[in-house]
């Protein structure tokens, strides 16, 4: 199943694509699409409905982010090998682990607002995992059962607020507007196998971002598997399982988002998004 939610900002009903790619009201079904709304227990029910008898929506409009919040909003640093060689990191021995705040979540096509006194607002493709079912001290062999569904993510980072104002990298990780998910939560039944999916990142049109998910150093299971021995994963958690090379702090010279700028982002098979940075006005 691809789930999305259409309509303005605050006021999203969820909704499915049928076989034609056209999008379906699932509003007498399901209230939203957040925590126990997307466990596995949730979407079978959802597996249940003939989607041809679901309301035909004529014109969906704004498509917002493909979840209204999340428990916990996770990411994994430095795992693509080629990220870490062009950054001069040494690759990790365990997954880099770090948070953005809830409050970044937003709409795949909603503009990135660069953050007051930003100059190093970079950009980072990514794989999204979100968590199906509680999830604590699983094996890499059961780890992917624990998957509701994946999704694109931009992983929008301001590279000063995170390496060089101190602390940790949920500084330079968390502003409104950095956590663009979706257009889709696509169920792990359509992804065959997230080791082997295509990221793209088009800056301006120009591809800046261009790997596979087989570069990454630790898999979505061993992920999962490694944070459930720290922490309890819930329903509705999302993970962004880092980005691939081509970053603007790894260019030279680096190269940063400035008001205008254009991104493009796809993970092969879970859909494009597409938005514009703007100053921050305020």
């Amino acid at each position: 199943m691809k789930l999305l939610r259409y309509g303005n900002k605050g006021a999203e009903k969820p909704g499915i694509l049928d076989a034609d790619g056209n999008v379906r009201d699932l509003s007498a079904h399901v209230g939203d699409f957040a925590g126990a709304t997307v466990s596995h227990k949730s979407l079978d029910a959802l597996r249940s409905i003939d989607i041809a008898t679901l309301p035909r929506v004529e014109n969906p409009g704004r498509i917002g982010a493909c979840l209204a919040s999340v428990p916990n909003f996770f990411c994994v640093g430095l795992n693509y090998a080629k990220h870490a060689e062009e950054t001069g990191a040494t690759p990790p021995k365990e997954p880099i682990l770090f948070s953005k705040a809830t409050s970044a979540l937003s709409g795949p096509f909603d503009p990135v607002i660069i953050p007051k006194g930003s100059e190093k607002a970079d950009w980072e493709v990514e794989l999204g995992v979100i968590i199906g079912k509680t999830c604590s001290y699983v094996s890499v062999e059961d780890a992917l059962s624990y998957v509701a569904g994946y999704c694109t993510i931009n992983d929008v980072s301001e590279r000063e607020f995170q390496i060089e104002r101190g602390g940790q990298w949920i500084k330079g990780k968390s502003a409104p507007t950095f956590g663009p998910i979706g257009p889709y939560l696509v169920t792990a039944d359509e992804v065959a196998d997230p080791q082997n999916l295509r990221v793209t990142l088009k800056l301006n049109g120009e591809t800046v971002q261009d790997s596979n998910t087989n570069d990454m150093i630790f898999t979505v299971a061993e992920i999962i598997s490694h944070m459930s021995q720290f922490m309890q994963l819930e329903p509705g958690d999302i993970i962004a399982t880092g980005t691939p090379s081509g970053v603007g702090m790894g260019m030279k010279p680096q190269r940063f988002l400035k008001p205008g700028d254009t991104m493009e982002i796809e993970v092969e098979g879970l859909g494009t998004q597409f938005q514009e940075a703007q100053a921050y006005v305020g």
